[in-house]
């Protein structure tokens, strides 16, 4: 008998489905939750010719496609070429970017390309709410974006939304301004990874909450992506389009801008850390041999959340969410719509880990009743994430 397909997704593929291949930590804003802790470019970011060469691994491997971000991955110089590069090598891209650098002609050079999708984030319908999550004047950048593509002739591009306890309420606000566009909604879960460590506390969505996006997910999930953002949710009831599974070291990975690669892109830490690309055997051979990855494809046994009337829904929830909140992987999610996580989270004793990867420019403060300005590089050395760039032109 042929096995469901999610039971082969967890026992692993020959290649991911889709990869998150973070291209610099280079940022122009500096997002209070952002996972990699952006800001400042490494200097051991992988050259031209070296990504070429992953593109080239890649195809060869028969990715499907890649899932770019950053930083913000349209302030390295070559961007454009790279993405250009990939879809002549039959490799696809959808790329998040806040939409600083989507001008009119870039817009028109993307929409010109039928393998190429757009992901803007944005993290309130409002300025109000989303500027001091993302920084000042950020909504009106990622609105002007969105236009472009939009006048461009490109349909279907994402709106990216982080849901918070402040933008639960614009849910429908953000819909309409898909449909205006001629684009789709894409809801992602806030993870306690990165800066987002320090907020997640703040920003995570409250019991009620998570109920209330289940019952609007099931109203419009047809026209809405999750990915598996909140498969978590699945036992309220029935089970949210999307896959309902963790599928990091399985069907996806993270590679970040320095070639190291890691199992989920919300686990930026050593305990989930592959090796690096440009080691004896390059991706390919970590994917399908690293150590790492294996014991991640074996079967799980689910812990004490077996135990369970829920858990062949929730599967135990999202490895990454439990890891930086101190609970075991084993153990219930964080967010448990059944309430064990916040149980666990009370006998949790030792901190939580932290990742030590931090490219921040300084210390970003959670401040919901002002706006902030947009931090400067530390020193001059620190690479400016915007050299090169035209406020408000139209260059490509």
């Amino acid at each position: 008998m042929v096995a469901p397909l999610i039971e082969e997704f967890a026992l692993g593929l020959d290649a991911p489905i889709c990869l998150t291949w973070e291209l610099t930590y280079a940022c122009n804003l500096a997002c209070v939750h952002c996972l990699s802790s952006s800001g400042r470019r490494d200097p051991a970011e992988l050259t031209t010719p070296q990504c070429q060469a992953l593109i080239d691994e890649f195809e060869a491997m028969q990715v499907f496609y890649i899932n770019i971000g950053g930083g913000e991955p349209t302030v390295r110089p070559d961007f454009l070429d790279l993405l250009d590069y990939a879809t002549d090598h039959r490799v696809g891209v959808k790329f998040s970017t806040n939409g600083i650098r989507i001008t009119p002609a870039v817009a028109r050079r993307l929409a010109a390309n039928d393998y190429v999708d757009v992901q803007i984030s944005l993290d309130g319908a409002t300025s109000e709410v989303n500027d001091p999550v993302r920084g000042t004047g950020s909504h009106a950048t990622a609105l002007a974006a969105m236009r472009n593509l939009a006048a461009a002739g490109m349909r279907g591009f994402k709106i990216s939304v982080v849901m918070t306890r402040h933008n639960l309420s614009q849910l429908d606000e953000f819909k309409a301004l898909a449909d205006e566009l001629g684009a789709q909604l894409r809801l992602t879960r806030l993870r306690p990874s990165g800066r987002g460590a320090e907020v997640w506390s703040d920003l995570h969505l409250l019991p009620g909450q998570q109920r209330e996006l289940y019952d609007w997910l099931v109203a419009n999930g047809e026209g809405v992506l999750t990915g598996d953002s909140f498969f978590h949710l699945s036992a309220y009831g029935a089970p949210l389009p999307g896959l309902n599974l963790c599928g990091a070291g399985r069907v996806v990975c993270l590679i970040d801008p320095i070639g190291d690669v890691y199992a989920c892109p919300f686990a930026i830490h050593p305990q989930f850390r592959a090796g690096n690309v440009t080691e004896p055997g390059g991706f390919a051979h970590l994917w399908r041999s690293a150590d790492l990855f294996a014991d991640l494809r074996r079967p799980q046994t689910g812990g004490s959340c077996t135990s369970c009337s829920a858990y062949q829904s929730c599967r135990g929830g999202c490895m990454a969410a439990k890891f930086f909140t101190g609970l075991p992987l084993d153990g219930p999610d964080p967010e448990c719509v059944k309430g064990h996580g916040e149980l666990a989270l009370a006998a949790v004793g030792a901190p939580a880990p932290r990742s030590p990867v931090d490219h921040s420019r300084r210390s970003v403060p959670l401040v919901l009743s002002r706006r902030r300005e947009d931090p400067l590089p530390d020193r001059a050395c620190d690479l400016d994430p915007l050299a090169g760039v035209v406020l408000g032109g139209d260059r490509t």
